[in-house]
């Protein structure tokens, strides 16, 4: 005669243990996960838990005009200026009212701020450029880190040879257009000449301040070229940010700082 074989309900996981028992496998799981529990508390806390390291936060100093040593001002250049002194280190950022306008009528679209930085204390302080970078808030908050003088001098150059490159090929296939074209070409080469010379005398350049050097000026590009950044809004949110000094220096602005402001400029 053939034993009796006991046969699970169909739907039912069921792990055999031996040959005989049969324990459905909701069951068997949780006296699985009451074991692991009972071993968990019997491990060391250094075993049951490994602390996760952390990069240290790097201090920020923000701008706020309600704080001290915090200014705010208008000039007859057409400039906002925000200033900011914290224990030894004074930061003035200055950015033109019209930027928003001018950046689209370049030949290379960039941002630009000026930036002056001053050290009172007895040691040293590196000013670095490669590191600051400017916060779009309104533009999902797209970050643009400072374009490098030299890289960005190198770029416009070889923009405008590929322009003088690609012009000419297209006069030899269209005589009729030269002096369209040409006359294109020239005040394309004119603008980068110029943008080539002002990069490289007036950029903020890497330097170390102290009592024989204690201020740098130089201003600081960055590209706003990126799909996240579209059409301006009527009022534009940034942040700057500068490294310096074992901190962030903050500076948050709107452009223009009140809805529908129009700066009018002292003529010369």
């Amino acid at each position: 005669m053939r034993p009796h074989r006991h046969r699970a309900p169909r739907g039912l996981g069921v792990f055999r243990l031996g040959l005989s028992l049969v324990v459905p496998g909701p069951v068997l799981r949780g006296l699985l996960l009451a074991v692991l529990a009972m071993a968990s508390l019997l491990l060391p806390d250094a075993a049951r838990a490994i602390p996760r390291k952390e990069k240290p936060k790097i201090p920020a100093v923000r701008w706020d005009e309600e704080h001290p040593g915090c200014t705010f001002s208008r000039s007859d250049d057409g400039h906002y200026r925000y200033g900011m002194w914290y224990e030894d280190v004074g930061i003035t950022m200055s950015v033109d009212s019209q930027e928003l306008e001018k950046v689209h009528r370049r030949h290379e679209p960039f941002f630009g701020v000026l930036l002056s930085v001053r050290y009172r204390g007895q040691g040293t302080v590196d000013v670095g450029v490669e590191n600051i970078s400017l916060e779009f808030v309104k533009h999902f908050q797209v970050v643009q880190t400072s374009l490098d003088p030299d890289g960005f001098a190198e770029k416009v150059q070889n923009d405008a040879d590929e322009l003088d490159h690609q012009t000419a090929r297209e006069v030899e296939k269209h005589p009729e257009k030269k002096e369209e074209k040409e006359a294109y070409v020239k005040a394309f080469l004119k603008d980068s000449a110029e943008l080539q010379e002002f990069v490289g005398k007036n950029s903020l350049r890497p330097t170390q301040l102290g009592a024989a050097n204690p201020e740098a000026h130089g201003w600081v590009l960055f590209s706003t070229s990126s799909k996240w950044i579209g059409g301006w809004k009527k009022q534009e949110e940034f942040i700057l940010r500068v490294p310096l000094d074992g901190k962030i220096f903050e500076f948050p602005f709107k452009l223009p700082p009140k809805p529908g402001e129009v700066m009018l400029r002292k003529r010369e």
